[in-house]
């Protein structure tokens, strides 16, 4: 009996700091270091909610039972881990005493939480209920403190996705962006967007690493995902860098880089291998065709490439085959939306949700004509005013050239 209670113990014991090695790794660590026991809860409720979600053919339903799944694993989790301990600490309970195990599992679940349905009744078991209190109050504090962290990092995400709602529509899509901004003549501003994209890549790569949960986070809005943003973003880059060899913003490589920086950090810690050194030339799935009904999307407003479909492809292809497996990866992962250049999901779904581009409103030709000269009439102004000489604010009188004079004299 001696041997079965000392058993006991050490199981409880394994059960207790395993337990809390979880908590300390998931919540305290910041960065990406793996716990089993969250990755199987985790896995436990994807699986559930994904085969849920499948049986529906129309997206938004599906996507309103995916949007459940990541709070449900927070609260399951949170439940897990106390029931862990409760059961770890029973073990102690009825390993170091003389009761029987029904006892040591009502001390245990009254200690977990100062509830005083059961007391302790020697030192020792006073010790363990002391130790179990203060482990329950623990983990309760870490996970009310952990949510804050979580959801700052979920806005701060969600807020240039929201932004590019405007450029690329929903689902996002990479030829769409080139697409909207010829489309209004505001191409200049790609330059800025790459480098704020940059940015978020860098942010995501530290924040989503560290803190995993934030990968099944979903997009407010059910037609958009946060990973079809970064990949729309990056097929965004690499075609201008494709077409327009000569006139890309300097930022889009930068941006490209870290786009695929952030891909590989997410694939590391979502268990997916990858070709750390791919081939220009090798294989890809999406097809010259897609990539020619891309280009020809953004060719007909008014988009001035400098090559064309066909001398493009190589070298989008050689930019694309750096980062297309990691992205649907990914895109599968967490189920995002089918948009356009995202790869394909599983279940009764529909392959592809094509962007909705809102209705272009242009002045008539006659008005457009009369912008025209009024735009020429300012630059010539401006142009004019540039050549006068600088003359001195009003109320400020100019400094004249002449002798100098000694203080007093006129």
């Amino acid at each position: 009996m001696i041997a079965v209670r000392l058993l006991a113990v050490l199981i409880g014991l394994f059960l207790t700091v395993g337990t809390l090695g979880s908590v300390i790794r998931t919540v305290i660590v910041p960065r990406a270091v793996s716990s089993r026991l969250s990755s199987l809860v985790a896995s436990a409720v994807q699986g559930v909610t994904v085969f849920a979600a499948r049986t529906r053919s129309d997206y938004l339903a599906r996507d309103g039972i995916l949007a459940q799944g990541a709070p449900l694993f927070l609260v399951l989790r949170l439940v897990v881990w106390i029931g862990l301990l409760v059961a770890g600490f029973s073990l102690l309970f009825w390993g170091s005493g003389s009761g029987d195990y029904t006892a040591a599992i009502r001390l245990s679940a009254s200690s977990i939480l100062p509830l005083g349905i059961a007391r302790a009744e020697s030192g020792l078991e006073t010790a363990i209920a002391f130790l179990e209190t203060a482990s329950g109050v623990i983990v309760v504090a870490l996970q009310i403190s952990y949510l804050p962290t979580l959801y700052s990092s979920f806005n701060k995400r969600e807020t240039l996705v929201t932004m590019l709602d405007s450029s690329s529509g929903s689902p996002p899509w990479g030829p769409e962006i080139l697409a909207r901004h010829a489309l209004i003549d505001n191409i200049d501003h790609l330059s800025e967007l790459y480098r704020n994209w940059e940015q978020w890549a860098a942010d995501i790569a530290e924040s989503h690493t560290s803190y995993t949960t934030l990968l099944y986070f979903r997009s407010p809005e059910p037609r958009t995902s946060w990973t079809l943003a970064l990949l729309a973003c990056m097929d965004a880059a690499a075609l201008e860098l494709a077409l327009n060899p000569l006139t890309a913003p300097p930022s889009t490589r930068p941006f490209l880089r870290m786009g695929i920086v952030c891909l590989r950090s997410l694939s590391r810690v979502t268990g997916f291998a990858f070709s750390a050194d791919p081939k220009p030339d090798d294989p890809i799935q999406l097809s010259f065709e897609e990539f020619q009904y891309g280009v020809k999307r953004i060719l007909a407003v008014g988009w001035e490439a400098e090559r064309s479909a066909q001398e493009a492809w190589p070298h989008f292809r050689g930019w694309r085959v750096n980062y297309e497996s990691m992205a649907y990866h990914l895109a599968t992962l967490v189920d995002a939306p089918p948009g356009p250049w995202s790869g394909t999901r599983q279940g009764r779904l529909e392959s592809s949700l094509v962007p909705v581009r809102p209705p272009h409103r242009a002045p008539s030709p006659e008005v457009e004509a009369l912008l025209k000269v009024t735009r020429q009439r300012r630059a010539h102004r401006s142009a004019s005013g540039s050549a006068r000489p600088a003359t001195a604010p009003r109320g400020v009188k100019s400094a004249q050239p002449g002798p100098e004079t000694s203080k007093g004299e006129k």
